[in-house]
């Protein structure tokens, strides 16, 4: 199957990224919910922290300072070095 992902960013020349293999399951896997701190994402990713620690995920929740700049260095590299997989939360 071919996907197509736009990245948001306003980039102007194409990257061409290939998508990280997507795990068979959750159980076992630490999963970083991260809040971009748009109002009610919280909300979105309480109900999604609900759903993963069902299945056996462990869950770790992170926030960017501000919705409206990347998220800080330090605190991509924690989450790359802490997670398996992560979940971001676009919310209003």
């Amino acid at each position: 199957m071919t996907r197509t992902i736009l990245d948001p960013t306003g980039e102007r020349s194409l990257a061409e990224r290939q998508p990280v293999e997507r795990p068979t399951s959750l159980d076992g896997l630490t999963v970083g919910l991260l809040n971009i701190s748009k109002p009610r994402g919280d909300v979105f990713l309480d109900r999604i922290e609900q759903r993963l620690t069902g299945v056996g995920a462990d869950v770790k929740r992170y926030s960017k300072p501000t919705f409206a700049k990347p998220a800080p260095v330090d605190l991509r590299h924690k989450i790359a070095t802490e997670c398996q997989v992560v979940i971001e939360a676009l919310a209003d």
